[in-house]
Order: structure tokens, then C-alpha cells, then sequence
């Protein structure tokens, strides 16, 4: 699924530094070996350690397309001290990509849960950061955000998940298990033990698909213009398939109830932090549903964007949406 983009820097600087955690033990109990998260940092962390913003990565993105979508008129890194991280499973951090140990399918599936939890290691080990002013992400890096609300409640004290979902509902997992399904019955994905990675069409074309809205592709994409999208696509260069294939597993077995008997209600007795929620109404790649009917659960902020750009529809420049988030994280 596509990198999202909502307004480009000029060019994402050389920042990428990495945290070393050795064998991490995810929730299923297998272990990473020689696990490694990679993330990037803006602006100064005060004395107290207080001022820090975590923003995790979306789906198949890494910290350096943060750094090009970067929301610099909602975060001020002046005064806040910005980290944006590398989630398991994006060819950055611990992937089955680069493993050397545990190169692609021997690579063992993780979760959402594991990904925040390599955060917080990250956070305490590395950083020694004990408490986080805020955590906030787009997309995939919403899911880890609302995993963040309950895995570790007392840590922050704003939380701002973006087109993201504390589970996905059932239409999310019928388009979530139809993209995996593409990956894995290619037969140049060959179980994932392929030398060269594939060009897997089929994959490419759903997530432009899920992406935005019929309105939206019929105004911005000419009919005549078809045959030339479709060429590009059949071309298109993608991130190793089995990064793909793993980070989607995730988001389907994903749900913050889970430890709670599936009871919502009972996840949200659990946050503590406040929170604004902002959703998307025509998103079709990650179902509004479930984030309103969380917010209604909490004294959260709602910001529910309404816009053909479907799930692409977040936008920093937005001063509805710009206000929204400077106005949670200064306490308003």
C-alpha cells in the first residue's frame, strides 16, 4: 500500500540513527534476534526529559517519509523535542528483509502490541525518556497510537491517532486478507523465498485502489489516462513484499480489546492520556467506524474529516486539522 503523501519538505535530511535491543521477545514469545529500530529526531529535549513526541511510521513508510509529509505548522520543534520511528517490518527497523538471521519467511511474525513495545525499549533504554509528552501517527502509525493508549497509559499525557483504528473492522480485514492472499498466491513471491523482488500488480493496483474514493480517482484520472496509469503500475519498484506481507499480518490481528475479553469498553477504562481522535469519513482503507464508536467510549476530541481524498485526506496545512493538534498538545 502507497506512502502516504500530504506536503513535502524539500528534501529529508541525513538523521537516521538506530537503537540496538538484542534479542527481543515478542508477544507470541518468539524472539528477534539482534532486533534493531531505527528512528530520527527534531529539535531539543528539555532537562527533564518532558517534551518528547513520538510518531511512529504508517504502513511500508519509514522516518524519512515522515520527514517529507512532516506536519511542521502543527508540531513546533522549538519547543517540542520530535521523534519519529521506524516500525517493525519496514526494511529499516528489524524486518524480514534485512535480518541476517532470520532472512524473510524464517523472519517471526510480530504485532502491533511488539511494535510499540519496541518503541518504549527504544524510549527507556536508548533515549532514557520515562514519560512522553505525546504520541501521534497516520495511518498505521494511528493503530500503534491507540496500542500506546492501552499497553502503556500512564506514559503520556496527549494521544492523537490519525486515520487509524483500535481494531479493523470487517470490511478492513476483508480488504487487509484479499491484499495479503495477492502476495502470497503469486507465484513469483514463491512463499516468500523469492532472490529478486517481485513485481506483484495485483497488490499494487488494490492499494491505489483502497486508497481514495471513486470521486476522487474519476476527478483526478482522466479515462484516456488509464493505460498510462496501468503501465506505471507494472513498473512500479515496492518495498520488499515480505515487509509488505508482515506489517499487513499485523494490522489484521491488531485489536486493543484483545486482552480484555474483546470488550472496548473495557480497553477504554484504561487510558489515561487525553485524546484527539481524527478520522476520516470516506476513508476505505482504514473504516472510520471503529475510532468514533471509541471516542464516544472516552472524553475524546473527535475531528472526523470529510473529504474525496478518502484515507490521503489528513493534510498539516488544513487549519481546521493544524489547530486541532497544536490546540491538544499545548493542553487547550
Amino acid at each position: 500500500m502507497p506512502v502516504l503523501g500530504i506536503s513535502y519538505a524539500q528534501k529529508p535530511s541525513d538523521r537516521q540513527q538506530f537503537a540496538l535491543l538484542g534479542d527481543f521477545k515478542l508477544e507470541s514469545g518468539q524472539v528477534i534476534s539482534d532486533c534493531r529500530i531505527g528512528y530520527r529526531t527534531y529539535g531539543k529535549l528539555n532537562s527533564a526529559k518532558t517534551n518528547a513526541i513520538l510518531f511512529p511510521s504508517w504502513f511500508g513508510g519509514t522516518a524519512k517519509n515522515i520527514e517529507y509529509t512532516f506536519p511542521w505548522k502543527a508540531v513546533d520543534t522549538t519547543k517540542y523535542y520530535l521523534i519519529t520511528a521506524d516500525a517493525l517490518g519496514n526494511g529499516v527497523s528489524s524486518s524480514p528483509s534485512n535480518s541476517v538471521k532470520q532472512h524473510g519467511p524464517r523472519f517471526p511474525q510480530f504485532s502491533i502490541r511488539d511494535m510499540v513495545e519496541s518503541q518504549y525499549r527504544l524510549l527507556i533504554n536508548k533515549m532514557g525518556i520515562v514519560h512522553l509528552h505525546a504520541v501521534m501517527g497516520i495511518s498505521m502509525g494511528g493503530i500503534q497510537t491507540f496500542q500506546w493508549a492501552v499497553s502503556h497509559p500512564n506514559f503520556m499525557d496527549v494521544l492523537i491517532p490519525i486515520v487509524g483504528s483500535p481494531r479493523p473492522s470487517s470490511y478492513d480485514l476483508m480488504g487487509y486478507n484479499i491484499y495479503a492472499k495477492i502476495i502470497e498466491d503469486d507465484p513469483a513471491f514463491q512463499h516468500g523465498y523469492y532472490k529478486v523482488n517481485p513485481v506483484i500488480v495485483p497488490a499494487v493496483m488494490l492499494a491505489e485502489f483502497a486508497t481514495t474514493t471513486p470521486e476522487y480517482m474519476a476527478k483526478t484520472m482522466s479515462r484516456d489516462s488509464f493505460a498510462e496509469w496501468m503501465k506505471k503500475i507494472q513498473t512500479a519498484k515496492n518495498r520488499d513484499w515480505n515487509d509488505y506481507l508482515y506489517q499487513s499480518k499485523a494490522v489484521i490481528g491488531h485489536d486493543i480489546s484483545k486482552p480484555y475479553g474483546g470488550s472496548m469498553q473495557e480497553a477504554a477504562k484504561l487510558v489515561k492520556a487525553k485524546m484527539l481522535i481524527i478520522s476520516s469519513k470516506q476513508d476505505h482503507l482504514v473504516n472510520p467506524a471503529p475510532a468514533i464508536e471509541f471516542s464516544k467510549l472516552l472524553p475524546a476530541k473527535l475531528l472526523l474529516l470529510d473529504s474525496d481524498r478518502g484515507h490521503i485526506a489528513p493534510d498539516f496545512n488544513n487549519p481546521a486539522m493544524q489547530t486541532a493538534i497544536v490546540s491538544a498538545l499545548d493542553g487547550e
